[in-house]
């Protein structure tokens, strides 16, 4: 997941930006298939971040069931910050989709159609 913060801390200024769907339609053929491929691709991104999230939270949790030692964590909050300042996982799939760096192929039952 480290690579994608590298990749969000440099391209943060292209992310978030209006993309021309004639430009997304050019890589498929279809703008409905290009979209369908960014949704997939942001799915995967969003599942990656938050296994890593809660894997770091997972170090500052408390396994007991009395709410008077629940006690504010600082790290916790900071790591929490930082996630929430990440941008959008559509917008990093849409991102890595106009840079061709996502893979994805067409079913040889969409080819007979």
């Amino acid at each position: 997941m480290s690579r994608l913060r590298r990749q969000v801390g440099n391209n943060l200024s292209n992310v978030a930006e209006t993309k021309d769907l004639n430009e997304i339609k050019k890589k498929t053929g279809n703008v409905y298939e290009s979209i369908s491929i960014i949704a997939k691709r942001a799915s995967q991104i969003n599942i990656s971040i938050k296994e890593e999230l809660h894997n770091k939270l997972e170090e500052f949790a408390s396994h007991t069931d009395s709410l008077e030692e629940i006690h504010e964590n600082k790290e916790q909050i900071e790591i929490s910050k930082a996630y929430e300042k990440m941008p959008n996982p559509a917008l990093l799939a849409t991102q890595e989709f106009m840079d061709d760096k996502v893979y994805f192929r067409k079913n040889e039952e969409d080819l007979f159609r």
